[in-house]
């Protein structure tokens, strides 16, 4: 799996000349660009395990560093930096702390899915970055993004109540996420919402709000559906 981008190189590793000869012949022009060698200890054998442990990183294994996905990639166009195809390398080799390096843009996918749909071995390069991105949440290394705050106060009153309640949702999310519960967007929803919905069904809203709906019978089934998400999530976090 060669490396061919030289901005990924090590700046201390590439060596350039104005004139090169070696051995007698004159390589000078586009053969003037030397890379000394480098020996890799610092890897973690099992890290590709890991992250085809979490959901859209199960494919991993089969990229063979075509350049596909980065080629066609929408955030690559954008910034060289952003290159699926490298951070799909360093997962198969277990270089973790390269990996890490890139840490604040590979949050940055637009899952516009160009490179799943290029991919010739069926990689699913998308569902690799979204799966990296949580393996980074899950770690600490990133802070959790809003979306991830949301599927989770979503989450958590599906396994509580077996249902959602659309306020309570809401609020969780915010207080999750730290933002004001009250903001300017919110104020005028409610006004809206007070001049044109019907009393009967603004009232059950409001009674929803204060005694939360729970589907019948759910306590036993919430309880099974916890201990499983728990044990998902462990197995991913230690691979």
């Amino acid at each position: 799996m060669a490396i061919h981008e030289k901005t990924l190189i090590d700046p201390d590793r590439i060596l350039q000349h104005d004139h090169l000869v070696v051995d007698g012949v004159d390589v000078s022009g586009s053969w003037n660009t030397m890379i000394t060698p480098r020996t890799l200890t610092d890897y973690e054998e099992h890290f590709e395990e890991i992250i085809q442990s979490y959901s859209g990183g199960e494919n991993v294994h089969r990229c063979w560093q075509c350049g596909s996905c980065t080629n066609s990639c929408t955030m690559y166009a954008q910034n060289v930096d952003f290159n699926p195809r490298y951070w799909i390398y360093l997962i198969r080799l277990g270089l973790k702390a390269e990996l890490i390096k890139d840490k604040d843009i590979i949050w940055q996918c637009v899952s516009c899915n160009k490179c799943t749909n290029i991919c010739p071995k069926d990689v699913r390069p998308e569902g690799v970055m979204k799966a990296t991105a949580h393996w980074l949440e899950d770690n600490g290394l990133t802070p959790k993004t809003l979306s991830t705050h949301f599927d989770e106060e979503f989450t958590h009153q599906c396994i509580e109540f077996g249902r959602i309640e659309d306020t309570e949702v809401m609020v969780g999310f915010f207080k999750r996420s730290g933002q004001p519960l009250v903001q300017a967007w919110i104020v005028e929803f409610g006004k809206r919402l007070t001049k044109h919905m019907p009393l009967g069904q603004l009232a059950k809203m409001g009674m929803n709000v204060v005694f939360r709906p729970k589907t019948k019978s759910w306590g036993k089934t919430g309880e099974v559906l916890a201990e499983y998400v728990k044990a998902q999530k462990e197995a991913a976090h230690h691979g």
